[in-house]
């Protein structure tokens, strides 16, 4: 039985560690959101961290109760960030320069 929970353990660690592919950006999104990330993670709203999940290799999720972001890795390794707050609006965010 301790083999098994063991396994289980290191299964969800490596899942965790999968998630760390986020590259460093910055990017300021309407509703004056100033958005970043580390490489790696973690991901910054204002300078808050805040929850990430991996969808995929290349994609990434934000949530909070005010917004909701997508972060995808392109081909030539730019990053694109869209969102969408609560209130229904949503748009692209834009590079910001550091």
């Amino acid at each position: 039985m301790r083999k098994i929970l063991l396994l289980g353990t290191l299964t969800l660690f490596t899942g965790v560690a999968h998630a760390g592919d986020i590259p460093l950006f910055n990017v300021s999104c309407p509703g004056n959101l100033a958005v970043s990330a580390d490489q790696g993670g973690p991901v910054y709203i204002n300078g808050k961290v805040v929850a990430s999940s991996a969808v995929d290799d290349r994609h990434f999720q934000v949530k909070t109760a005010e917004v909701s972001l997508s972060i995808s890795v392109e081909d030539d390794d730019s990053v694109t960030v869209k969102y969408s707050d609560k209130h229904g609006a949503s748009g692209l965010c834009e590079a910001v320069d550091d």
